[in-house]
Formats: C-alpha cells, structure tokens, sequence
C-alpha cells in the first residue's frame, strides 16, 4: 500500500471510527437529565443511578481493555473493530427503544466491553502500518483528532438533537451510524493485519508467552499510575461537563459551546504541542507537564467566583493536558514495549487508566458535589490526583535514561 493510501485507508478510517465511538459514550452526557425523568430515577435517585449509568461503560471498559488485548493478541485486527463495532452499534439502539434501568446499564456495559476490546487494537494497526518517525503523528489522527474532535463537535451537534428530538432519537441517530457507516467503510478501507509493511513478527507466527520483561519491567507501572490519574482528569471532566456548566449558568445552546471549549482548546493546541514534540524529543517532559501544569490550574478553581473564568481555566487545563499527554503517551509506549506486547500494553494502561480511573473519577465528582453542592471541589480533587501522575512519569522518564545508558555503556 502506497504511503499516501496508508494514511487515509488507516489513519482516517480509524479517526472517523473513533470520532463515532465517542459519540456513542457522551450521548449519555448530554441526554441523562431526561432520561432520568423517562426512567424514573429523577430526583433522590438521581445522583447514585445517573453515577452508575455514566460509569457502568467504564466498568466494563477497563476489562475488557486488560483481557481484550490479550485474548486478541493473535487475531486480525481487522475483524476485531468491525465485530466491536457492530455490537456496541446495536446495543446504542437498544437503549433508546427501552424505558427500563436494567436495560441502560446491560447496554452501556456492552458498550464498554466492546469499546474495551476496540481501543488495542489501533495501537496494533499504528504499530503495524507506520514507521517509528510516522507513529507520533499517526497516533495523533488515530487515537487523538478522532476523540478529541468528537467532544468538540459532539456536544454541539449532539445538544440541538437532543433539544430537537429527545434522547431516544439521539441513540438511534448515533448507534444507527456505527452499523450504517461505520461498518461498510472498515469492511472496505482497512487492510488485513498481514499486509503491514512494518510489522515485525507476524502475530500468528508469535508462539511465545508475554513476560513483564516485554512491557518494560518495573518502570511499566508508573506509566499504568500515570495514565490512571489522567484518566481520571480526563472522565471526571467528561462526563460530568454538561451538568458542570449549566451549574454555571449556560443553557440551551450556550451550554453546547461551554461544553465543547475545553475540547475545541485540546484540538487547537495539539498542532503545536505536536511540532514541539517532534522537534525536541523530549516527549516524557511534555507529557509530564501536561499533567503537572493542569493540575497546577485546577487547584486554582476555588479562588475564582466568576462563571466565565471558571470555565476559562478548566478549558486552559483540558486543553494544554489533552494536546500535551494524549498524542505523546502512545508514542512513549509503543517505543517501549517489545512488539508483540504493544496491544496488551495498550489495554493495560488504557483498562486501569481509562476504565478504572474513569470509574473512580466519576462517582468521585458525584460524591464531592453532594457533599459541597459543587463540581468544583471534585475537580479540585482531580487536579492534585494529576500533579502526582505528573511525578510518576517523571520518574518513569528518569528510569528510562538510566536504563539506555547502562545498556550503551555495557556495549561499549
């Protein structure tokens, strides 16, 4: 496959996946208040069902994501996205022909579990398809653009459907996509694992087992804590965001554009902060301090009354966190694990990370705005949780250096 075809056969292909898959988790976001009402969980049931229902996705994803990338170590990739599609694409329509609890949360943990098994599989096909000079970017239009452009343009396209016609045409609106477009153009555009011009050890020729040696030994761990405490900035943001600004006073469509900033900041500065990382190389001290700095900011929260600078500082941080961490880490780990570890790597941290810091975070917001009657104390929280996944990766980034330089210095 000629280099040009690479880019839009994989690259795109995967980027406008994501873009829909994302859709399919923050239509729940931006429709729960309503649902509430047509479930019957609205009022004191609200905090502790509306909790479950936002998470019960990321219960199920942070498994799923851990076995996921191990169960399908040796599968075609190919076949694995498009069967995860298709279920987690069905079970979106499911939810908006139900009116009971039970359903929702059986659905939405399908959802997780499929997305789960999904998300390691595109590190397989960056590993695959590009070359170590081209990952970084193509990281980016796989795992970066495709998720951050969906919160950008999610809520805004998402809010006026869901204002126009209820929430359950806006699950049959986005899970009907998945089956309709998402599908065929996987069928038709990716190739098979086997036709990748830079995988190493073809998979099904791979006989032997994974050792903790294959993901980096040690050090590993502080990547996993690392990408934890982002992944519960990351969701504790995300999924309590279009509640968090109306309790600053944006409704209607001003509640889409505050929504949406944050994400519209993370895409905007990604272009930069990429250039800067592929410029210097210093891709561990990037992405440390787009973890340490926003935390920095988000600790700052309490000394401002103001709903705008509120909103302004959470879009800085989100922003200069997304744009700096997310196209990074990948990188980082797919240069530091053996190959045939990169989609169990990738499940790993993205299971404990996303899945079960995303869990955590998103009762933990729940709970501290119960308790206070502010999102704000919860996202306080979050930020001091951040500054020390900040450290770790420092450390991590120490470790590593050392490491290289005794194996030089054992060649020499």
């Amino acid at each position: 496959m000629e280099m040009s075809s690479r880019w839009w056969n994989i690259g795109a292909s995967l980027m406008v996946g994501l873009f829909i898959a994302y859709l399919d988790r923050t239509n729940l976001s931006v429709s729960i208040s309503q649902v509430s009402r047509d479930m019957g969980f609205a009022g004191d049931r609200f905090p502790l069902i509306s909790s479950w229902a936002l998470t019960i996705f990321l219960i199920g994803y942070a498994f799923a994501n851990i076995f996921g990338g191990f169960i399908t170590r040796k599968l075609d990739p190919k076949p694995v996205v498009i069967t995860c599609f298709a279920v987690w694409s069905v079970a979106t329509i499911v939810v908006g022909l139900s009116s009971s609890v039970v359903v929702l949360l059986a659905c939405r943990l399908v959802l997780g579990v499929a997305e789960g098994i999904y998300w390691p599989q595109q590190s397989r096909f960056a590993r695959a398809w590009f070359s170590p000079t081209e990952r970084t970017r193509a990281n980016g239009i796989i795992q970066y653009y495709g998720q951050f452009l969906a919160l950008a343009l999610g809520f805004l396209l998402l809010t006026p459907l869901y204002d126009a016609f209820g929430w359950r045409v806006l699950f049959f609106i986005t899970g009907g996509i998945g089956l309709l477009v998402i599908v065929p153009l996987y069928l038709k555009m990716l190739r098979p694992e086997s036709e990748a011009p830079y995988l190493e050890v073809p998979t099904l020729l791979d006989t032997t087992s994974l050792r903790f040696s294959d993901f980096g030994g040690p050090r590993f761990l502080l990547l996993v804590f690392s990408y934890l405490t982002q992944g519960m900035l990351f969701w504790g943001i995300t999924l309590w965001i279009p509640l968090v600004v109306r309790s600053l006073g944006f409704t209607g469509f001003s509640q889409a554009v505050a929504s949406a900033l944050p994400f519209f900041a993370a895409v905007l500065l990604a272009i930069p902060m990429g250039k800067l990382s592929d410029r210097t190389e210093k891709r561990v001290l990037i992405a440390a301090l787009g973890q340490i700095l926003p935390g920095l900011l988000l600790l700052l929260l309490p000394l401002l009354d103001d709903p705008t600078l509120k909103l302004g500082l959470i879009t800085v941080a989100l922003g200069y966190y997304a744009s700096s961490y997310t196209p990074n880490i990948w990188t980082i780990l797919q240069g530091s694990v053996e190959p045939r570890a990169v989609g169990p790597a990738a499940g790993i941290i993205n299971g404990v990370g996303a899945g079960g810091g995303g869990t955590i975070a998103g009762f933990l917001v729940a709970f501290m705005n119960s308790a206070t009657g502010s999102y704000m104390s919860g996202f306080v929280v979050l930020g001091g949780l951040v500054i020390v996944g900040g450290v770790s990766l420092l450390i991590y980034g120490n470790a590593t250096a050392k490491q290289t330089a005794a194996q030089l210095n054992a060649i020499a």
